[in-house]
Order: C-alpha cells, then sequence, then structure tokens
C-alpha cells in the first residue's frame, strides 16, 4: 500500500493565524510514536497508517516506516510549543513499544503552565516502562479500555494476554500520575460490560469517555457493531442531575455528567462536529464525523490535518533537515488547509 505524502513548500511569509486559532480552539497535536502495536481492535484507524488488524491479514500491506529520530521530534515539539501549539498526545500503535519513546518522553520541553502532555496507551506496558515513565512531564495518561474481561478483550483486539495485565497497567499508572483517564467505545460485542466499566471508574475515581463509534473507512466492515450512548445516557442521568453539552471548539460535541465528582464524557454523533474551510466542498464529508480537530504528526516525518485525507499528508523531513523552523512550515500548511487552497 502506497500513501501519498506532499512536500513542504519553499519558505514563503507565514500567517500564523489559523495555527494559533487551531490552539486557542483546543486543538490536539497527536505524535504517533510507532504504528505497531500489541493488540488489534478491529475499529483501529493508527491514526491514519494501516491498522494492526488489517496487517494481520494481509501481511503484503506494511504500515510506512520509521523516519523520525528521537531529536527529530523533540526538535518539533519545541518548534510548535514555541508557536501556541501545547496540547500534545503521544499515540501508536501503541506508544510504549516504540524505542524512541523513552529518549522522547524523558527529554520533552517544558510546555508552560497552559500546556500539556498526555500518553495514550492500551495500558499493558504501563507497569514494566514504570521507571522512566515516572521521570517525565507527562500531565496525563489516558488508557483504552473497550473490553471488560479476557474474553472480550480476545475478541474486540486479539490480544492473548489477559485483561488483568490491563488493569495492572492502570494501578501502575494512577501510582505515578495524579491524572489518569479511560476511554471506551461503545460496541456490540462490549455491550454488556459497559455498566462494569462506568462502575469500575466511578469507584477509582477515574474519568471515563465513552465514544460512538466514528464511522471511516478503517472500520466499514464491523459498521453494524456500533451502538448508540442513548441507553447510557438515560442511566448516567439516573445518577446525576450534572449534566451539560460542550459543542465549542474543535472536534466533535460532547455531553459531560458528573456522578460524585467524576467526569463522564460521551461523544456523541447527533452532537455535530466542527468543520473549517475546503471541508466544506470535500467529497469525504458526508462521511467524515469527526471535523478538525487534531493536527497529526506520524513516525515517517508527515504532518495532516484531516485522518481521511492522504493526500494533505505535509512531509517535514526536508524542514528538518534544513534545521528550518518546523512550526512555520506546518502554519502556513494548515492555513491552505483552512482557506481550501491546498
Amino acid at each position: 500500500m502506497t500513501i501519498p505524502i506532499l512536500s513542504a513548500s519553499k519558505p514563503t511569509a507565514t500567517d500564523w493565524t489559523a495555527l494559533q486559532n487551531f490552539a486557542a480552539l483546543r486543538g490536539q497535536f497527536r505524535v504517533s510514536l510507532t504504528p505497531l502495536c500489541n493488540e488489534a481492535c478491529w475499529f483501529c484507524h493508527n491514526e491514519g497508517d494501516v491498522p494492526p488488524p488489517h496487517t494481520r491479514l494481509h501481511r503484503e500491506d506494511r504500515p510506512r516506516p520509521g523516519e523520525l529520530t528521537a531529536v527529530d521530534y523533540l526538535t518539533v515539539l519545541r518548534d510548535v510549543i514555541a508557536a501556541g501549539l501545547k496540547r500534545v498526545y503521544f499515540t501508536g500503535g501503541e506508544p510504549l513499544l516504540s524505542p524512541l519513546a523513552r529518549p522522547v518522553l524523558t527529554e520533552l520541553p517544558d510546555a508552560g503552565a497552559d500546556g500539556s502532555y498526555t500518553l495514550i496507551t492500551n495500558g499493558s506496558l504501563v507497569r514494566r516502562n514504570m521507571a522512566w515513565l515516572a521521570t517525565t512531564r507527562l500531565d496525563k495518561v489516558k488508557v483504552s479500555l473497550h473490553y471488560f474481561s479476557d474474553a472480550s478483550l480476545y475478541e474486540i483486539a486479539g490480544a492473548r494476554f489477559g485483561i488483568g495485565q490491563i488493569l495492572d497497567g492502570i494501578d501502575a499508572a494512577r501510582e505515578m500520575f495524579e491524572r489518569v483517564e479511560l476511554n471506551t467505545l461503545l460496541q456490540r460485542e462490549n455491550a454488556h460490560e459497559i455498566l462494569p466499566i462506568l462502575d469500575y471508574a466511578l469507584e477509582r475515581r477515574l474519568p471515563v469517555q465513552f465514544i460512538e463509534l466514528v464511522d471511516t473507512d478503517f472500520n466499514k466492515s464491523h459498521r453494524d457493531s456500533a451502538v448508540p450512548a442513548a441507553g447510557l445516557i438515560q442511566h448516567l442521568r439516573a445518577l446525576t442531575t450534572d449534566e451539560r453539552t460542550e459543542i465549542a471548539g474543535v472536534g466533535q460535541g460532547r455531553r459531560v455528567f458528573r456522578v460524585d465528582g467524576v467526569e463522564i464524557d460521551i461523544i456523541q454523533r447527533d452532537l455535530g462536529r466542527h468543520h473549517v474551510g475546503q471541508c466544506g466542498t470535500c467529497s469525504l464529508r458526508p462521511r467524515c464525523v469527526e471535523g478538525f480537530w487534531s493536527l497529526r504528526m506520524d513516525h515517517a516525518g508527515g504532518v495532516q490535518p484531516c485522518l481521511l485525507r492522504d493526500d494533505l499528508r505535509l512531509d517535514i523531513r526536508p524542514r528538518l533537515a534544513e534545521q528550518v523552523d518546523t512550526a512555520s512550515v506546518i502554519a502556513r500548511h494548515l492555513s491552505a488547509f483552512t482557506e481550501g487552497t491546498l
């Protein structure tokens, strides 16, 4: 499988407006450290790379090879943070499988009081990496908990290790970090475990986000697995009257509940999403339920503003080689995206 990538254009005057507006609306900078994972969740989009379940079935389709060094990652992070984009999420695949995880995460630049670093993980490798994870500037660990038994873990993720390893990883994260959160995709395969996962989160006072399925080409063969959030919302309304709806900023709208002080988010499709610029004429818009809420940087040196548009991926490796401010080329690319001129 060949994925196109655009080359960074020659330097021109930089308009920082789009990048600054995106940052002000709490947009994310998602940094993929590796496409590899020890799970193969059927719904995985792998940040736009070839997902693990696809590779398991089609060995000839491989993810892009890694092209960045730890120094490259840290250079880009310093540049974008200095430009004001300070909400950084580290993803994979499973990021703790990457040999670059330790040299990157232990050398993170100061993001300031208004910045944050979040590690998104399946939790299975947290315990074994505690010694160095505890020394990082990470503000939060977000654990994907889409299952609550060995049976559902195998059915959803094809994992042969047990759920106990993941739950132990959550405990390990709680030992190190003040902020640990969960996220759970609502699906037919775990519908019987949603309330136990909610109870688990409430007992441990862990914020949790429940997500309705994002319908993309990556999961089209399982679209009948989508489960609406209506039943869960009714249950939460029986537990609390503290509810609000947030539709501002970037990304999908969400319902936010507080139960005994613990925040429960529901990412719900019918609350709408944020679109910009050329999204208005994009042929993929009818199938897009995410909108524009994150800039994604992959391990091959590509940056893209849209999960579904591989043709918008920008290659920043030439700028790294030239030791040019990478934030400026990203800002120009983002401006062109929002203006519909890419």
